[in-house]
């Protein structure tokens, strides 16, 4: 099948290479002349630095001949004469705080779409095409979609939804070897087209293949991602909560006791200091807004996204209230800029929030180290002088006062030791437990520990 894809993100991007590899003749449009450059390089420490995705590079190599990169809209009109599916893969973001969606991107690529769908084949449009929202969008987008291909005159077509239920940092691997596609028609004709499109997953014994109405597969992303949401909030706001409040209780030990029950699972059961990302507070805002908007009670979504915001609040100010610190002046190391491990999106990360927070306070400096992130994170903070980017964690540490660990790399174990043979009696922030299993020699050593999940640790 010959495929389309508008929007090379990170949704885009994955969801193009895995359908190369699955054999389809796939061209990717994007306006980013930059990231399109990237991404077709065929280099793959060049396509890492655009879109830091294990086995994204390695993939869009391998299947070169049947991946296209343009950023020339030309080329895509046209593609369009010989297209089978169109992949709608904008970005949507949250505007402000309402929780409504910014839809400038994706009603101008729509808009597009419809004006040269309609001259397709000479405007004869004999070749029967679908338009697959893979975007997360609203709930009724399915029904604005269709309105805008009848204003233009596009026939002979079908819309599809097809949420994305990638986990950024194993989305290859997720794209691959999927636990479930959802696709969401209102036609047999585009179920049938979908199936065909995903023959490697609709046969596997191993994938759940669901089709549904647009709508309901719409609604089923929000609300996947808002359930995922709630759990961590529970564990931030209630679990960590008790373990950080009452001594002599440890929150692994809670954690243990808590997943060994089959019903609540294990999944989101680790203690941090925020969730962020791309997914989980916008759609959670939209879900609420879209709630309230049909006029219905949105309180335990609000609270949700509350009780998030509210975590990373109180273990940035837990410095202040229970170490008696003074920001003002001081040396701070900052390790991880990405919002999580194995990625280097800084959409939502904390550390973008608490840079804010100590640069409000007079702080004095701040070295800051990251594994992939630090580009990305440099364009938030553009000529910010008291920010300094090193290339490695004992860099960071040298004659720092506090350190605080922000994202959870797996190589940020180990910086107990390290911080224990500085021989500096710092205040250790750890907002992802990462170094849970040293607070006792640290302490020992002098360091004051806060840690989300445990009561402050005093150094001796």
């Amino acid at each position: 099948m010959n495929i389309l894809y508008v929007g090379a993100g990170f949704v885009g991007s994955c969801s193009a290479a895995v359908a190369a590899d699955s054999g389809h003749q796939v061209f990717l449009f994007d306006i980013d002349k930059e990231k399109i450059k990237k991404l077709s390089s065929n280099d793959r420490d060049t396509i890492e630095s655009c879109i830091f995705e294990e086995g994204l590079g390695d993939l869009l190599i391998r299947n070169r001949d049947r991946i296209s990169f343009t950023n020339d809209y030309q080329k895509v009109i046209s593609f369009l004469e010989t297209c089978d599916v169109v992949f709608l893969c904008l970005p949507t973001p949250e505007i402000g705080e309402t929780g409504e969606s910014d839809l400038t991107y994706y009603f101008s690529a729509t808009e597009t779409l419809g004006v040269w769908l309609a001259k397709r084949q000479e405007g004869k449009q004999s070749k029967y095409i679908v338009i697959v929202n893979k975007s997360t969008v609203p709930i009724t987008m399915i029904d604005t979609t269709e309105e805008i291909m009848k204003k233009h005159g596009v026939q002979n077509y079908g819309v599809v939804s097809n949420p994305e239920f990638l986990v950024e940092g194993k989305a290859i691997a997720g794209s691959i070897r999927p636990d479930r596609v959802v696709v969401g028609a209102w036609k047999e004709k585009d179920f049938s087209i979908m199936r065909n499109l995903y023959q490697r997953f609709h046969d596997s014994s191993t994938v759940k293949y669901i089709e549904a109405n647009p709508k309901e597969a719409a609604a089923g992303k929000l609300l996947a991602n808002f359930v995922l949401f709630n759990k961590l909030a529970v564990c931030f706001d209630v679990v960590g909560r008790v373990a950080e409040q009452f001594t002599d209780i440890q929150f692994e030990n809670l954690r243990r006791i808590l997943i060994t029950d089959p019903r609540i699972g294990s999944w989101g059961l680790y203690d941090s200091l925020y969730a962020g990302g791309s997914c989980f507070i916008k759609d959670a805002r939209s879900l609420s807004h879209q709630l309230q908007t049909a006029g219905q009670n949105a309180s335990l979504v609000n609270e949700t996204y509350s009780a998030n915001k509210r975590q990373l609040e109180m273990f940035i100010g837990r410095a202040e209230k229970e170490a008696a610190l003074d920001w003002k002046g001081i040396k701070v190391a900052l390790f991880g800029l990405s919002f999580k491990q194995d990625t280097n999106d800084i959409r939502n990360s904390p550390s973008i929030d608490i840079v804010n927070y100590i640069l409000e306070r007079q702080v004095g400096n701040i070295v800051a180290y990251d594994p992939v992130a630090t580009e990305s994170f440099k364009h938030v903070f553009p000529g910010e002088k008291k920010l300094q980017f090193v290339s490695n964690e004992e860099s960071a540490l040298k004659g720092v006062d506090v350190a605080i660990i922000a994202t959870d790399w797996p190589q940020f174990r180990s910086l107990g030791d390290s911080i224990i043979q500085s021989k500096k009696k710092i205040l250790l922030m750890d907002g992802r437990r990462m170094t849970q299993h040293m607070y006792k020699p640290l302490s020992e050593a002098g360091i004051s520990i806060i840690a989300v999940g445990s009561p402050f640790i005093k150094g001796k």
